[in-house]
């Protein structure tokens, strides 16, 4: 599960306090008194600060050769869940474990694309790997994992399809293994530009990216806002070297408002495949990549 950072956290209560959010009424955005909200902010000239950073940029050219998962580092088994106390339990991450896990038998792997390029790091343990799913984790229903042993998968990445190690899981009741890759991402490059004015900016950062279609034609993301809204939208500008998403909330109501950071999928249509461009928060100034 996403844990809200002490950054984050602030950026809400920031921006709210700006939109005047945090008043009896949720409708402070609107400052015309005409009772309509306020129209949806010009995102392209931050959009184009940002690709000017990147594109050309060291930065690009480490993005590039680096290990950066575009996709879910979880498969499911294929017939999951069978029951909604079973999907309860991999949403809240309660596992419990009923027999042992192996060592690793080696301290690197190979993550290797279609292309024949591969990159050597550091392999995730068996136990590592669990805990990521989120191991014993309290009271309610809980996925029972009876054992482990290490495989491969095909996780979507920056570079393109790659074939990466991977922990699969024996899931107590299920006939196919959950998968989790067993590598970390590479380092992340420093960004070329820094984020955006937390107060004056209208974007919000964005959560993790979910999914990029199997023809690279869009991207579909996480994207924050607050509980006074109508949800987030996103804006997508496109370059040789990259593609930068800016994400803001729309819309207002009124009524009592509560301080709130919410999220939602937003899928976003992209001219061309993104390829190997650099997928990129406007606020944030960096790439935007799934879960780890």
């Amino acid at each position: 599960m996403r844990t809200t950072t002490s950054r984050t956290v602030s950026r809400t209560v920031q921006l709210l306090i700006a939109l005047g959010l945090l008043t009896a009424g949720c409708g402070g955005a609107d400052t015309s008194g005409s009772g309509k909200p306020d129209p949806a902010p010009d995102t392209r000239p931050r959009a184009l600060k940002v690709a000017k950073a990147w594109d050309g940029s060291p930065a690009a050219d480490t993005w590039r050769e680096g290990y950066y998962p575009m996709g879910d580092p979880v498969q499911l088994p294929e017939d999951a869940f069978h029951n909604d106390a079973d999907k309860e339990a991999y949403i809240t991450q309660n596992f419990v474990l009923r027999g042992d896990l192996p060592k690793s038998p080696q301290k690197d792997a190979k993550v290797t694309w279609r292309d024949g390029d591969s990159l050597t790091l550091p392999l995730m343990g068996a136990r590592a790997a669990y805990e990521k799913l989120g191991g014993d984790n309290g009271s309610g229903p809980r996925l029972t994992v009876t054992g482990a042993k290490l495989g491969e998968t095909t996780l979507a990445t920056s570079r393109g399809p790659a074939t990466v190690p991977a922990w699969l899981f024996t899931i107590e009741g299920y006939d196919t293994p959950l998968k989790r890759v067993a590598l970390s991402s590479s380092k992340q490059p420093k960004p070329p530009i820094g984020p955006a004015d937390s107060v004056s900016s209208e974007l919000w950062d964005l959560d993790k990216l979910v999914e990029v279609s199997a023809d690279g034609r869009s991207v579909t993301v996480l994207a924050h806002h607050g509980a006074c809204d109508d949800g987030p939208a996103v804006d997508v500008l496109e370059t040789d070297g990259s593609v930068v998403l800016s994400g803001y909330m729309v819309g207002t109501r009124d009524g009592v408002c509560t301080l709130q950071l919410l999220s939602k999928k937003v899928k976003v249509a992209l001219d061309r495949p993104l390829g190997d461009r650099v997928l990129l928060d406007a606020f944030t100034g960096a790439p935007v990549h799934g879960a780890e």
